[in-house]
């Protein structure tokens, strides 16, 4: 029996019985994380690996553990995607502009987590300021695919999604924008949530675009992906667009039965662009809930199609006002010049990848004048048709059934240079952000390369207990 491998629950067990400790787990993980570095093609998935951090954590842990002390993640390693802040650890986004940034405060996720008695073991490789779908935009060099290490793992959460892939932590938190989670998680063969829009406090996580960033979870097991929510979930006066809502007991109802939910195929998601191997396996998932009593319904959603090219405006719009900060004298590493504009133009120039100075510039231009009619307004008009789209079908149906991604993973290198095709890749997640709506990606099946297969659940608003029953099923058919 390998440890590492267990769910949470049974994790904590292993504790109790007294059958191995916090630090001798927490070691077990770290040197996984450091053997790897010895690899021909290293996975390169951690930014900061917190080594004595960690191991102090787990040692305040164990003592706890020893009092008979009871707390949901008390003992359990997490890695944390590098752009929500720890305090007193790096936080660099994967960005050279904030290489020598470190923390000055705890993220509402990583003091619920330490409430939680979570140990903290690493942060995770990504995108640079989560801007990509492949994890090659990182300063710290281009993110592996455990499943095939010439692969991409997705982006931008790809060093979290790797992480779990490779048992290197049980769990992990990333970020999902238009897809950071699910596309990542549907590529590495794990389950991916990202939840409701305001479900989960944005407060501590380095913004990309204020509208649609959601902190969310990464697992091999579903019961961990429902505590692992319970715990990082409900109100946090620091973040404003923080919901109130009640925090579902998704651990307690995961395994009720699915008869009579009512479950949708959007048409436009099944067109002849989707690989169709991806396609058959939608329809096996739909056969099996057709089998647990589940009632199976063709939808549209009309204005599907228009989801990337108003994403990509508002992002980006919000990416470049986002950005602004980072100039070198309020935040960001500082390159000198013979004047101010010299300062910001040279520290801006130097510190930021291709990929983040191509979104400030599309961003910049959408927003300035004569342009932002034309291009922002008519964006935030189309989502709002999109919400409205999902707003009549949840009407109709209690979830919907898509894929993940069009495809499975790609090559590393095979889209880095045509960013159109990696905008694609994510045609099936960025709506969802767009509405504000939870969507989880959970592995069904592989193809004929060994590559895994993610099928992608979305429920209305603050219906997260949904989607983990569901999948709970499709997972233990």
């Amino acid at each position: 029996m390998d440890i590492t491998q267990l769910p949470i629950t049974d994790i904590s067990k292993q504790f109790y019985e007294k059958k191995i400790t916090s630090k001798e787990l927490t070691q077990l993980f770290l040197n996984k994380i450091k053997d790897d570095q010895n690899h021909d093609k290293p996975l390169n998935a951690i930014t900061t690996l917190m080594n004595d951090k960690a191991l102090s954590m787990a040692d305040q842990a164990d003592q706890r553990l020893s009092k008979g002390d009871k707390l949901p993640l008390l003992g359990i390693p997490i890695i944390i995607k590098d752009n929500i802040n720890i305090k007193g650890v790096p936080s660099s986004c994967a960005s050279k502009i904030l290489d020598q940034y470190v923390a000055t405060f705890d993220a509402t996720v990583i003091s619920k987590l330490r409430e939680a008695g979570a140990v903290l073991i690493g942060k995770s490789n990504m995108d640079e300021f989560a801007m990509g779908s492949s994890s090659e935009h990182s300063s710290f060099g281009v993110v592996r695919n455990h499943v095939n290490r010439d692969y991409s793992p997705g982006g931008s959460s790809g060093g979290s999604a790797t992480a779990i892939s490779a048992n290197w932590s049980p769990i992990a938190l990333g970020s999902d924008t238009g897809g950071s989670i699910r596309q990542p998680a549907s590529f590495c063969g794990i389950i991916g949530l990202k939840p409701t829009y305001g479900r989960v406090s944005r407060y501590g996580l380095i913004a990309y675009s204020s509208s649609l960033d959601q902190i969310g979870t990464f697992s091999n097991h579903i019961e961990d992906t429902a505590l692992l929510l319970e715990v990082i979930s409900g109100h946090d006066k620091m973040d404003s667009t923080s919901s109130s809502v009640n925090v579902p007991q998704c651990l307690n109802s995961m395994r009720k039965e699915l008869k009579g939910l009512r479950v949708g195929l959007p048409k436009e998601y099944l067109s002849n662009e989707l690989s169709p191997i991806i396609h058959k396996q939608i329809q096996q998932s739909a056969d099996y809930l057709k089998s647990l009593g589940c009632e199976i319904i063709e939808v549209s959603l009309p204005h599907t199609e228009y989801g990337i090219p108003a994403y990509y405006i508002i992002a980006t719009a919000e990416a470049s006002s986002n950005l602004s900060r980072f100039d070198g004298i309020r935040y960001g590493k500082r390159i000198e010049g013979d004047n101010l504009n010299e300062v910001f133009l040279q520290s801006r120039s130097t510190g930021f990848g291709n990929e983040v100075k191509r979104r400030i510039i599309l961003g910049t231009y959408v927003l300035s004048s004569g342009y932002y009619d034309a291009y922002y307004l008519k964006a935030q008009k189309v989502r709002t048709l999109i919400k409205q789209d999902f707003v009549e079908v949840f009407k109709k149906v209690d979830i919907l059934l898509t894929p993940t991604s069009p495809t499975t993973a790609f090559k590393i290198g095979e889209k880095l240079n045509d960013p159109l095709q990696m905008y694609l890749s994510d045609i099936y997640t960025v709506n969802v952000n767009l509405a504000g709506l939870p969507g989880i990606s959970i592995p069904y099946g592989k193809d004929d390369k060994g590559l895994p297969i993610g099928i992608q659940l979305i429920a209305n608003y603050f219906q997260e207990e949904k989607l983990i029953q569901t999948s709970w099923h499709l997972l233990n058919k």
